[in-house]
């Protein structure tokens, strides 16, 4: 690898002279090179610049915080122990050198400890702005968020030009804010490094989330013209071509980071999703059940690992995993059909059928808690273990919420706030045991503190859950109005924004809202299409809404939606009045009465 001279190593040389000016001239020359290496991330180059320097004169002091970040940057971790455990770092290195345990500990799951070489560095330089960026990140991997904030806020105030400060700010930003109030902290952090990679895929990745996939996609070949083999490049460039319909291209772009696929959830969504759409269900279980056993909250994932499961003929499996999910009162129609579909391929038709009229009859449920596959005594044993780790505690909670106890739920939600009082975890948890006892006024307050760190779509129904339990339904659209502006990507909040524009009669936006989320991969959706048939019918469009209507009952013809949306619209038109009694009266057989289905009968008398 080509190594940094000229005005690039003069500059280094300045920024050591200081510290390390007591090390021979040459070096110096090698250490400078050394820290060229490790800027632009080459760990390896970096050690053999440092062992030079080393021959050259440079003590083991002057070296060790050094080395210690080329072995971390390697991955050795415990050679990079070696050299930073001692603590023992040249004058005016401290506060570097104590940042690299503190990182080093980061990395091995050892917070506590983390936290005491921090608190050793702040002693050696309060100031330093790296210090405080590495606290923000500390903190945040530790459940205290909203500390994480106020660390990276510090980091700021102590040197307003620092890249990784500027990228830890703008991260911070993009999970509370979103991606586009993001972009002119990513930009801004460009301005004063163009090169740097972890900023370029930020800045990527935001480009996307705001919809600019063209531009996303120049700023991941400017990554690629860097590092010919960066997986975050390959990544998001198989999230533009998976978006584009491109499953081939797609999947050749993940099979070139195969290999770290397991470090990336999203790219193991993405690639289970590929595979299955390719008809290699076997490969797409194995990607998606480690993804599914890691976040068991991940609606999407479960739903596509029992479509695999299905696929690949593993019924054993499938009803193992599943069958408790079924059981629920707000399972998935998509679940139920897919269980159906394998009972009936079992000769069990009749526990098909069962499932299949609850699909069918299927409308929309009450938030419940998100299931989980281990019992709630075994969770109380994992929690009591580590009662601050989310990893235990947000299990639980929902596993006593699924069981009514809303004591213990309480109880356990306060002890995780008394332990991480910034975590947006524990802000949500306590925001969900409050909503699950109708105190919506306490629990927005939480879900709103908890929406400052982080403000994923899924917080949106419980929100509104929390307007509605105040008689606060008004509330709703606008805050809606406000989540798209700033994640104009989000499917669940479009699709909430289209019931509110329904319930307000505003049909043109309904309409335009649910066909955008068909034309995003809607297409299979027979509740979004029965939804879309409905908003056209509306806005004056009923050739239109026959037509989607249809395509929703061929997908679900056993479904009262179904049949009353395509009888509804045949009925708006007149044009086939047999047909339209014929759907409506098996709307009413399946579903039962209802003001829209009694307006399009009227229609035919």
């Amino acid at each position: 690898m080509r190594r940094t001279t000229g005005l690039i190593a003069a500059g280094l040389l300045l920024a050591i002279a200081g510290p390390l000016a007591a090390m021979p001239e040459a070096a110096q020359q090698s250490f400078a090179s050394a820290r060229s290496a490790l800027a632009r991330g080459d760990g390896i180059a970096a050690e053999a610049d440092l062992r030079r320097a080393g021959a050259a004169g440079a003590s083991r002091i002057e070296l060790a915080a050094t080395m210690g970040e080329a072995m971390i940057a390697q991955g050795e971790l415990a050679k990079a122990r070696e050299w930073l455990a001692p603590g023992q770092f040249a004058k005016g290195e401290e506060a570097y050198g104590w940042r690299m345990l503190a990182l080093l500990e980061r990395v091995s799951g050892n917070l506590p400890a983390a936290g005491r070489a921090l608190d050793r560095g702040l002693s050696a330089n309060p100031k330093d702005a790296m210090l405080w960026v590495e606290i923000g990140r500390l903190r945040y991997v530790g459940g205290e968020h909203l500390q994480a904030i106020e660390a990276s806020e510090r980091a700021l105030a102590a040197d307003p030009d620092n890249v990784r400060a500027i990228e830890l700010g703008a991260q911070l930003v993009r999970d509370s804010a979103g991606p586009i109030a993001a972009l002119p902290l990513f930009e801004r952090a460009l301005a004063v490094d163009p090169r740097d990679m972890a900023v370029l895929g930020g800045y990527a990745a935001a480009l996307g989330e705001a919809g600019r996939a063209r531009e996303m996609l120049e700023v991941t070949r400017r990554m690629l013209a860097q590092d010919a083999t960066s997986p975050q490049a390959f990544f998001l460039q198989a999230v533009l071509a998976a978006r584009a319909g491109k499953v081939d291209l797609a999947r050749a772009m993940l099979n070139r980071i195969e290999d770290r696929l397991d470090s990336m959830p999203a790219g193991l969504l993405l690639s289970g999703s590929l595979e299955l759409d390719a008809g290699n269900a076997n490969v797409a279980v194995t990607r998606l059940t480690v993804l599914a056993n890691r976040q068991p909250a991940n609606r999407a994932a479960q739903l596509l690992l029992a479509r695999a499961l299905y696929e690949s003929g593993d019924y054993n499996q499938l009803f193992a995993r599943f069958w408790g999910l079924a059981e629920r009162g707000d399972a998935s129609p998509y679940l139920l059909n897919v269980l159906a579909r394998a009972l009936e391929e079992r000769g069990d038709r009749l526990a098909a059928a069962g499932l299949l009229d609850r699909a069918a009859q299927a409308s929309g449920q009450a938030l419940q808690p998100i299931a989980e596959l281990a019992s709630p005594g075994e969770l109380a044993a994992r929690w009591s273990a580590n009662p601050a780790s989310p990893g235990t505690a947000v299990p639980y909670v929902r596993a006593l919420l699924s069981a009514n106890d809303l004591g213990g739920a309480d109880r356990v939600t306060r002890r995780i706030y008394e332990l991480r009082p910034g975590s947006a975890e524990a802000l949500g948890l306590i925001g969900d045991a409050e909503l699950a006892r109708g105190d919506g006024a306490r629990a927005l307050e939480h879900y709103t503190l908890s929406s400052k760190v982080r403000f994923p779509a899924q917080l949106l129904p419980r929100i509104a859950g929390a307007f509605a339990a105040q008689g606060r339904a008004g509330a709703v659209q606008p805050l809606l109005a406000q989540y798209l502006a700033a994640f104009p990507r989000s499917r669940i909040a479009q699709r909430m924004a289209a019931s509110q524009a329904a319930i307000a009669g505003d049909w043109r936006t309904a309409r335009a809202l649910l066909e955008n989320l068909l034309k995003r991969g809607g297409d299979r959706d027979w509740r979004l299409l029965c939804d879309l048939s409905l908003a056209q019918l509306r806005d004056g469009d009923a050739k239109v809404a026959q037509a989607t209507a249809q395509r929703a009952w061929r997908l679900q013809p056993a479904s009262a939606l179904t049949n009353q949306a395509w009888g509804m619209a045949l009925a708006d038109s007149g044009d086939d009045k047999p047909r339209a009694r014929e759907l409506l009266n098996a709307a009413r057989r399946i579903g039962g009465d209802n003001p829209l289905l009694a307006e399009a009968l009227k229609k035919l008398n």
